[in-house]
């Protein structure tokens, strides 16, 4: 669980993102994360690259937590990323998506 004195963990505004992915994730109805998706952010060395595995059931929203980690280093690092998707129409989604 999420202690208490980083419940603002939750919301998406505040892992550092841009504005304008702010308001792309907003608009989609995207404000905050589950409990789980914010521990998966905060375990270890994670947001500084280190790997990361969590299973979770379809549709719990994992991809969330693919994405905001992608975003953040492309963001801080400046350095391209590689995002595998297993279907062709999923690919297809988040390329529209991310651009």
């Amino acid at each position: 669980n999420v202690p208490e004195d980083q419940a603002d963990k939750l919301l998406l505004a505040s892992w550092g993102l841009p504005k304008a992915v702010l308001e792309k994730y907003h608009s989609l109805g995207v404000v905050q994360m589950f409990e789980w998706q914010a521990e998966c952010l905060m375990l270890g060395q994670v947001l500084e690259g280190r790997n990361l595995v969590y299973s979770a059931p379809t549709s719990a929203g994992k991809t969330l937590v693919a994405e905001l980690l992608i975003l953040k280093r492309v963001l801080e690092t400046r350095k391209k990323a590689l995002l595998i998707l297993p279907f062709v129409s999923v690919a297809k989604e988040k390329k529209c998506y991310l651009q």
